[in-house]
């Protein structure tokens, strides 16, 4: 008798492990349509500083290292700028630095990157030294953030040539940073915006 009711607990326990699994497997499957079918909406952009279409305004300033650097108007070089807005306490910013060569290579237009922030310059040289920032354009101006009105960080601005805002954004992962190259070649003020209207329509 005894012999018996371990037999058939065994058995129900086995019944019970096996239904778990299919559960589990069942949940996994639907996770995975979910993931699908939620497409990721790119950098999201606050409705704060100069439109996207307008012209940003201009700043003649100095970087970290004395160098001259012109953020806004008209490129000499014919590229586009990428502004990434930062601060060493910042540690996604932290996460996004070392994505920003690739990014800048693997784009189809040329684009020059310019790091900006504000605070004393002690702190930021000590930051980009540690970080290896020395290629690129470093400025401090808390004007330039104000011209923004930068409120939450990483956030990243993209200009045209011609110094004009094609897109913004918080950015919390390289794909936000992609999204915003993605906007300016579909014609769009974000891929939110896109996407809302996919939706709609």
């Amino acid at each position: 008798m005894m012999q018996t009711a371990l037999t058939l607990s065994t058995a129900l326990l086995w019944a019970a492990v096996l239904a778990l699994g299919a559960i589990c497997l069942a949940l996994v499957r639907q996770i995975g349509i979910l993931y699908e079918r939620v497409m990721p909406v790119g950098a999201l952009m606050i409705d704060k500083g100069p439109a996207v279409g307008a012209l940003a305004p201009a700043f003649e300033l100095n970087d970290i290292h004395g160098r001259q650097v012109k953020v806004g108007g008209m490129d000499a070089s014919g590229k586009a700028t990428l502004l990434f807005f930062l601060s060493p306490t910042c540690p996604v910013c932290k996460k996004l630095l070392p994505l920003l060569p690739s990014l800048q290579a693997s784009e189809s237009i040329p684009v020059n990157v310019v790091l900006a922030s504000d605070g004393e310059l002690a702190e930021h040289t000590r930051f980009a030294d540690k970080h290896r920032l020395g290629g690129f354009p470093y400025v401090l101006s808390q004007e330039l953030g104000m011209a923004y009105q930068i409120g939450k960080l990483p956030y990243a601005v993209l200009l045209d040539e011609t110094g004009k805002v094609r897109a913004k954004g918080l950015v919390n992962s390289r794909e936000h940073l992609e999204s915003l190259f993605e906007a300016r070649e579909r014609g769009v003020a974000s891929l939110q915006q896109f996407v809302h209207g996919e939706q709609h329509a």
